[in-house]
């Protein structure tokens, strides 16, 4: 199946009252389990490639092309997504190596810095076809710092989507970055006036520490795309850590693919939790 636009995905999950689940992509392993959730569940699922783990990698070209390879092969609506990209040139190459969705973040900058820098990444997605997400009111944890206090405010969101022209916002609701347990408490007051103030998609960052009713709860109060990374990160480790165990594995791929499968299981088990229609071979 040919990729699926963000918009087209966003909108769909808008439409009926669900979320679109976001799951980050650090080896093949996860790309392949969590499309294979998505097609247990017959959900959309849009697979992300963040800027650290290109950087980690040493290149995102490599990981990008067989991520984009996995998503053209499946057989539910998949969308592939740069995400918390800082710097310009690598959205740029997300771009043109054919990735049609990024985050550009610019959250750590002040706010008139953070409008110029997005508006003006935003615009050049455009003319090329891409979709653009970027944050206001930075989400704690990307340091290891947890920081729920932080909040978006309703009004500086309208007019920053309005300045920028993005096509979706990740705001601060209570979430944070890479937590191991899943005990965030979420202010829905904030999340369905954040939903009122902005006519584009909100966005949960931090939603492995997001228990399940924190996540119905917040696709009910207006959230569309919910990211999940950590959770399935440790899903995978526990089932790799539980096969090594048995010291005469020595293939990798006894141990890999335990992790694989206990992640597309996780995956598929999410993806029906954060809803949205149900789907065979065709949007």
């Amino acid at each position: 199946m040919p990729l699926v636009p963000m918009s087209l995905l966003l909108d769909n999950a808008r439409e009926t009252g669900g979320g679109l689940g976001a799951m980050n992509v650090i080896q093949l392993e996860l790309a392949e389990a969590i499309v294979a959730g998505a097609e247990q569940a017959g959900r959309p699922v849009v697979l992300q490639i963040s800027e650290n783990t290109a950087d980690y990698r040493g290149s995102l070209a490599p990981l990008l092309a067989a991520t984009l390879a996995i998503a053209e092969r499946a057989t539910v609506p998949v969308c592939v997504h740069l995400d918390h990209a800082t710097r310009v040139e690598l959205v740029e190459e997300a771009v043109e190596l054919g990735c049609p969705s990024v985050m550009f973040d610019a959250s750590k900058l002040d706010y008139d810095a953070n409008v110029a820098a997005t508006a003006k990444i935003a615009a050049w997605c455009h003319e090329r076809g891409a979709s653009i997400e970027s944050e206001l009111g930075e989400v704690g944890g990307k340091d290891g710092v947890h920081a729920p206090g932080v909040r978006t405010q309703p009004a500086e969101a309208a007019a920053y989507v309005e300045a920028t022209g993005v096509d979706a916002l990740a705001v601060a609701v209570g979430s944070s970055h890479a937590m191991t347990t899943r005990t965030a408490s979420l202010d829905n007051e904030l999340i369905a006036r954040l939903a009122d103030a902005v006519d584009v998609p909100l966005v949960l960052h931090g939603s492995s520490g997001v228990p399940d009713e924190g996540i119905v709860a917040a696709i009910a109060a207006g959230m569309t795309k919910i990211n999940i990374a950590t959770h399935l990160n440790a899903t995978f480790t526990r089932a790799v850590r539980a096969a090594l165990t048995d010291e005469t594995k020595v293939d990798p791929r006894k141990y890999l693919g335990a992790g694989r499968d206990a992640v597309a299981g996780e995956a598929a088990r999410l993806l029906a939790l954060i809803g949205g229609p149900r789907v065979d071979r065709a949007v």
